[in-house]
């Protein structure tokens, strides 16, 4: 690192978008990028004759996060750190990834990327606000529509059974019809179930394997898969039949933004980031979610308008969607206790779920419900 800092090493991490800075053991700037020097505001004669603590509030979650990298001597993720100051100006919101620096003792690497306050009020209520409007909304249409659709259905029927045959095509029409806002209606209804949900210890890429044989007999058969698995994660405390429900409309979605795209490919992939906590809907304290499942495309991406929104209800861009299944995503992995996240650009769109992994208390409640 402290060869790249040198020479044609710093043309190649000023070409980096993001704001990167090296701090020594005693938490002075010894280096940094062109795209920091305009974050912090300052060139970088003036960083280097500070510590960072000179550049963001006082016990700011920063300082304990590179105190946290020197005593695990291993890297660690931080997300929506808020280091708002007069000095640096409002509103900055980063994810920072922060790692040891082997050449230089106690020396730490720190790469920020910025987020807005939008953000993270959008992304911290995802998981559980989604689904919000749609729960009254699923009681009123059950009860006003959903009854008398039944009443329709059934003249249906019977003027069926007496209709000419080519009047039949009609009463057909009128079944199939009130069928179809039936089962709409029973998808809102999904919203306002509040039971508790039966979870157990669940071998996630059991489930995404699964989700892939389900994908490649149907709508996936002529999509090319890659599988980025990490074999050594712990199980997902979760509910195996909500999981498959999840990532089998992740990649459906992933399959269906493949259309006219030649070579089109969808990637599954695991890993463990230990470093990771975030600030979670219904937790006092940041909530540690170290198991990422992704499903990526090489699509056209996401609307830039439409990304924002992307998991509140009737927010779809097919022509016949009905916008209800990313909000019923966000909702099932809020219901477990994690976030869901989505990054896209052009020819890339990368969906990423965040989950707690299964403690041994988990396992426990099993045996103890197995017991009884």
């Amino acid at each position: 690192m402290l060869k790249l800092l040198n020479g044609d090493g710093q043309h190649v991490l000023d070409s980096l978008p993001h704001p990167v800075m090296v701090v020594g053991e005693d938490d002075r700037i010894i280096a940094a990028n062109s795209a920091a020097e305009v974050f912090f505001q300052a060139s970088l004669p003036v960083m280097q004759r500070h510590d960072i603590s000179w550049f963001v509030p006082f016990g700011s979650p920063l300082l304990s996060l590179i105190e946290q990298v020197r005593s695990r001597g291993g890297a660690v993720n931080e997300y929506k750190v808020d280091i708002s100051s007069p000095r640096i100006g409002n509103e900055k919101l980063i994810d920072v990834h922060a790692s040891p620096m082997s050449e230089r003792r106690g020396a730490v690497v720190l790469l920020f990327q910025e987020r807005s306050i939008a953000e993270k009020l959008d992304k911290q209520l995802t998981s559980r606000g989604a689904a919000r409007t749609v729960i009254g909304l699923a009681a009123m249409l059950a009860h006003e529509i959903k009854n008398p659709l039944s009443g329709i259905r059934g003249a249906a029927q019977l003027l069926e059974q007496s209709a000419e045959p080519e009047d039949r095509a009609l009463t057909r029409l009128i079944m199939d019809e009130t069928d179809r806002i039936v089962k709409l209606v029973d998808r809102m209804e999904v919203f306002s179930d509040e039971r508790p949900i039966q979870r157990e210890p669940v071998n996630i890429h059991g489930v995404l394997d699964h989700v892939k044989r389900l994908a490649q007999t149907g709508f996936g058969r002529n999509v090319h898969f890659n599988e980025k698995y990490d074999p050594s994660l712990p199980p997902v405390f979760a509910n195996r039949d909500q999981l498959v429900q999840v990532f089998l409309n992740l990649v459906k979605n992933a399959c269906e933004a493949l259309d006219g795209v030649v070579d089109g490919q969808v990637t599954i992939s695991t890993a463990f980031r230990p470093g990771i906590r975030l600030s979670v809907p219904g937790a006092q304290e940041r909530v540690s979610l170290p198991l990422e499942f992704c499903v990526s495309d090489n699509g056209q991406g996401v609307p830039d308008d439409l990304l924002p929104h992307l998991f509140e209800p009737f927010i779809t861009t097919k022509t016949n969607g009905s916008g209800l299944g990313l909000a019923l995503v966000a909702k099932i992995v809020g219901d477990h206790g994690g976030v869901i996240e989505c990054d896209s650009s052009t020819n890339s769109t990368v969906f990423r779920v965040l989950m707690p992994a299964c403690a041994p208390q988990d396992s426990q409640i099993i045996e103890d419900i197995d017991g009884d």
